[in-house]
Formats: C-alpha cells, sequence, structure tokens
C-alpha cells in the first residue's frame, strides 16, 4: 500500500505545482533528463547485471512482450484508420504497451501470492517492461518521432540512448558471472532510489487536471487497450496453461491490466510524441487501474 499512496502522491504533487505555478514551465523537461542519463541508466545495470532466469518465470517473462507487440499492431492499425499523427501512433503505442510493474505490481503481487508473486514480478518488470522500455521503446521513440524515420537514425539513437548502452553493459556483465561488490551495489542502489519519486512528479507536472475535449478520444481508444483488451488477450493467450501454471497466469493477467509505466511517457517526451498525451495517459490510466486490479485479484484468487 505504501507504493501506490507515494504514487498517487506524486501524481498530485506534480499537477499541484504545474497548477500553481510553483515551478518554472520547463521543469518536467529537466527531471526527464536527469532519468534517462542518470537514475535509469543505474536502475538497468543494478537489476539486469545479475539477473537470473529459469523455465518458471517463462510466462511472467513473456508477458509484456506479447502486450507491447499485440499493441504496436493495434495502434498502428487504428492509427491508419484514423489518419491519426505520427508522434500520436507512437505514444499510444508506448503508454498502452508498457505496464507499470515494479511500481504498482510489486505490492498488488506480493500480497495476493507472497514472496513467489513477487519474484515473479521483478521477472516480469527487468526482463519485460523495464527492457522493452529501453529497447523497443527506443525504437518506437526513433521511428515515429523522425520526420523522415530511418534505420540509421534509429541506430544511432538507440546507441546514444544511456539506459540503452546501461543495458549493453549489463548483459556483458552478465555473461562474464559478474556479481556487484558491495560498494557498487550501494552506489547503484542509491543513484537509482530517487527515480520512481523523480518519474511520477514529472508526470504529474505534465498532467492537466481537466482532459482537453481532442484528448477524451484519444485517452479513452489507449486506455481501452491498456485496460481491457491487452488482459484479455493475455487471459486468451495463457488460459489453457492454467491447470499447470495457475499462479503465474493470474499474475500475468493482473500484470497485463496494471496502468501504463511512467518510463514509457519519459521516454515518449524525449521524442517528441505527443508529451501531454503521453502523461495523461500514465497520470489517468494507473488510477483508473486500481479498482479494476483489485476485481481481477478478487476474481483470479476466489
Amino acid at each position: 500500500m505504501t507504493n501506490l499512496l507515494l504514487l498517487l502522491a506524486c501524481l498530485g504533487l506534480g499537477a499541484a505545482l504545474r497548477r500553481w505555478r510553483l515551478v518554472p514551465a520547463g521543469a518536467h523537461n529537466v527531471l526527464n533528463q536527469l532519468l534517462v542519463t542518470v537514475f535509469l541508466p543505474a536502475l538497468t545495470f543494478l537489476h539486469l547485471a545479475e539477473a537470473r532466469l529459469d523455465q518458471r518465470f517463462l510466462l511472467p517473462m513473456l508477458m509484456p512482450w506479447l502486450i507491447f507487440g499485440a499493441g504496436w499492431v493495434f495502434f498502428t492499425v487504428v492509427g491508419r484508420r484514423l489518419a491519426l499523427p505520427r508522434g500520436t501512433v507512437g505514444a499510444l503505442i508506448l503508454t498502452g504497451g508498457i505496464s507499470s510493474i515494479s511500481f504498482v505490481g510489486f505490492p498488488i503481487f506480493e500480497l495476493l501470492y507472497g514472496k513467489a508473486g513477487l519474484e515473479m514480478g521483478i521477472v516480469m518488470s527487468l526482463a519485460g517492461s523495464i527492457l522493452i522500455s529501453v529497447t523497443l521503446g527506443v525504437v518506437v521513440g526513433s521511428w515515429y518521432g523522425a520526420g523522415e524515420p530511418s534505420w540509421r537514425t534509429m541506430a544511432t539513437n538507440m546507441v546514444r540512448f544511456p539506459p540503452f548502452l546501461a543495458f549493453v553493459l549489463a548483459g556483458l556483465a552478465h555473461a562474464a558471472g559478474y556479481h556487484h561488490p558491495a560498494l557498487v551495489r550501494g552506489v547503484l542502489e542509491k543513484l537509482s532510489a530517487p527515480f520512481p519519486v523523480i518519474a511520477l512528479l514529472s508526470v504529474g507536472l505534465q498532467m492537466q487536471l481537466t482532459v482537453p475535449r481532442a484528448q477524451t478520444r484519444l485517452l479513452g481508444l489507449g486506455l481501452a487497450y491498456k485496460l481491457v483488451l491487452a488482459p484479455l488477450l493475455v487471459w486468451a493467450v495463457y488460459r489453457g496453461l492454467a491447470q499447470q501454471h495457475g499462479p503465474a497466469v493470474n499474475l500475468c493477467v493482473l500484470g497485463a491490466a496494471i496502468g501504463p509505466m511512467n518510463t514509457a511517457a519519459v521516454v515518449a517526451d524525449r521524442y517528441g510524441l505527443d508529451p501531454p498525451l503521453a502523461a495523461q495517459m500514465v497520470g489517468l490510466g494507473i488510477p483508473l487501474s486500481l479498482p479494476l486490479l483489485a476485481l481481477l485479484g478478487w476474481w483470479l484468487t476466489s
């Protein structure tokens, strides 16, 4: 519950700071630069360098990739039919396809399934949502944020994206059997600790307490996929495995129904993919997902 209350407090504080003009108009840009260049790389290397996976975690690991890939196809098709701007489509792909597993999911998974649920949630986050945001998230940002997209531009943006470099370094360290010395771990933990608070404050600073009419349809479209279609898709794909992997399947359905990941809005802002829409997707999607998760949790465990 602490994480959920902190989440709502940070979003509300950011919105209040913006509403009452207590910070400069572009304050969220400074925060996003810190997130991308300092906090997210530290978080990525801290966890991925030592990640150890086995067959038990296969379903939770694959779920985020499933809903992101399906979301990419869904929003691309809908975007063409509705003639949406490229930046808007990219923002919907990022925020509609990546769940906020670590911040929202961890306390819920632990509450419902104990330590085993938390372990699966960590894998779902590290090998799923975080890994997607620093790899395919950069691909989407580069492709949809460019006026004339090219593979060379996309590759250049990935190489220059600090969290992606941290991911590559973590992969090399993992392959070499690296383990963090106590001093290095301590420094990385301190550097990455502010990430969720700063990210949510940034999202709150970009939120509007009243939704502009022009965004209503787009928000409805993005949240309909994220909160309804994504968990239905996971349930439909995974339901045949429920007897052998019951708790894992339930966790995957819950994870798919969690609101958008705050990092997705940060990536969208960095590449100019309709930042107001991306911020609203996170700011509204996370609170709206909470009652849905409560209902799903009751149904799946009853």
